[in-house]
């Protein structure tokens, strides 16, 4: 898989995606990730990338041509056509299905905005699909590409070990992933449960179910909702809603 970021400050995009386990893959070439500068695509003789918008209004927006050259040079380097997503306030908000889709693209191509925003013409005219990572705002697109990018490419064969390394992990079917211990096994008064020492798999497989639906239930019940639930499951969530109502 090949990523590319169209941005305006590509040394804080590589100091990131050059690290850890993303980092490891895109040394050992499963991965092609880079990042684009834009400026290098002004035609302004003091690479300028922004002006003030029509109609008035606070702040500067970055213009169309830039984004637009650096869009096109992109995809000259690739045998087929990228997907391009802005990353945007104004988005769907991103979830692990939409991630799960993004891994199976050959190509990706992300536009980070910057100022006030990007000028609508060239988003209309290069950009698939915009994403946002939550509903606040932050003064780019660059933390926002970045933990996008941070999330399609470990869902890619090979980045991670196998497919458990991230299919028991939150978000990933729906609930949130179960309390996790490590030595010591006491550790300032506490105990690790004694059901992960028993060396009982099926009793450990079923505590960490149960834990994953209980911190659900606790934490994020709407993704109850979208979950697929055994009748064991729906027995023990209708029991955390008695105990609820009970302490209520």
């Amino acid at each position: 898989m090949r990523i590319d970021i169209m941005t305006l400050f590509p040394d804080m995009c590589r100091a990131v995606y050059s690290e850890s386990i993303v980092g490891r893959a895109v040394s050992n070439g499963i991965l092609e990730i880079n990042a684009v500068n834009i400026r290098d695509f002004s035609t302004d003789k003091h690479n300028r990338v922004d002006d003030t918008p029509y109609g008035g209004g606070m702040g500067m927006l970055m213009q169309a041509q830039p984004i637009f050259d650096c869009c096109k040079h992109i995809e000259s380097t690739m045998s087929t056509k990228p997907h391009v997503i802005y990353m945007s306030p104004q988005g769907a908000v991103l979830n692990q299905q939409r991630v799960k889709e993004l891994s199976k693209l050959e190509n990706i191509v992300i536009l980070c905005g910057h100022y006030e925003g990007v000028d609508e013409r060239v988003l209309e005219e290069i950009v698939d699909e915009e994403i946002s990572v939550g509903d606040y705002v932050l003064t780019g697109g660059e933390l926002p590409a970045l933990v996008l990018t941070d999330c399609i490419a470990r869902m890619v064969d090979g980045v991670l070990p196998n497919e458990e390394a991230y299919s028991s992990e939150s978000h990933y079917n729906v609930l949130l992933e179960h309390p996790q211990y490590t030595k010591p096994y006491e550790w300032n008064g506490k105990n690790v449960p004694e059901v992960l020492i028993s060396g009982h798999h099926a009793n450990i497989d079923e505590w960490k179910r149960m834990q994953s639906l209980k911190r659900t239930f606790e934490r994020r019940p709407e993704l109850l909702e979208r979950a697929e639930l055994s009748k064991k499951d729906m027995l023990f969530l209708q029991k955390l809603r008695s105990e609820t109502k009970k302490t209520d």
